[in-house]
């Protein structure tokens, strides 16, 4: 990706936050172990700074810990998720995480690890859609709070407002979440106090 094409996208946009959601290029689909872990990533990152130049954010350098916790660069924050067929990345001026997930039907073992009964009283009833909602939106908290997987017991979902919101308790906190439906997957981003503009892209390379 050029910085050529990635100012294409940007077109002055700058009030708001820009989550990107690529589709991987089909003849990258097919990839497996390490090849595909690399080819993901890079992708990811390719998206990653069209989100930044979408949002006016002068992203140079993308790097992670010793723990694979993505590291802020000058006050800019991000976060990337990548399945076999979509990646998707943020950049925002706040703590953010966003994760990604293909709608499928799903078992009642990982319902149950998904959420406990009082989250799942929230609701009307169990579903496979519920149950990723509820695994994403617990996914990118973790993200943006730099703590990853193993506090995922730790995430209660408090309230369920809509098809496209719900609410975590987390560490003291109640995180707002978002959902962005699309292609039989969901994607979840952390809500901050600014506007969440989607944007869908076709394979980039």
């Amino acid at each position: 990706m050029t910085s050529s094409t990635r100012n294409s996208f940007a077109g002055g946009l700058k009030n708001g936050i820009y989550p990107i959601i690529c589709a991987v290029p089909e003849k990258r689909q097919h990839l497996t172990g390490k090849d595909k872990v690399q080819f993901l990533s890079s992708y990811a990152r390719h998206a990653l700074r069209i989100s930044a130049d979408m949002a006016g954010l002068a992203l140079n350098k993308i790097e992670k810990d010793a723990n694979g916790v993505p590291l802020p660069w000058q006050g800019i924050y991000w976060s990337l998720s990548h399945k076999a067929s979509f990646v998707a990345s943020v950049a925002a001026l706040q703590p953010i995480g966003i994760d990604v997930e293909q709608l499928k039907p799903c078992s009642q073992a990982l319902m149950d690890r998904a959420a406990s009964a009082e989250e799942w009283a929230l609701v009307n009833k169990r579903s496979d859609i519920m149950f990723f909602r509820f695994w994403t939106a617990k996914e990118a908290i973790l993200k943006a709070a730099g703590t990853g997987f193993k506090d995922f017991s730790k995430c209660h979902v408090t309230a369920v407002s809509d098809h496209n919101h719900l609410t975590v308790a987390y560490r003291q906190r109640q995180w707002r979440i978002e959902h962005y439906y699309f292609n039989d997957h969901i994607a979840s981003i952390v809500k901050i106090d600014i506007p969440i503009h989607w944007k869908l892209l076709p394979a980039l390379i």
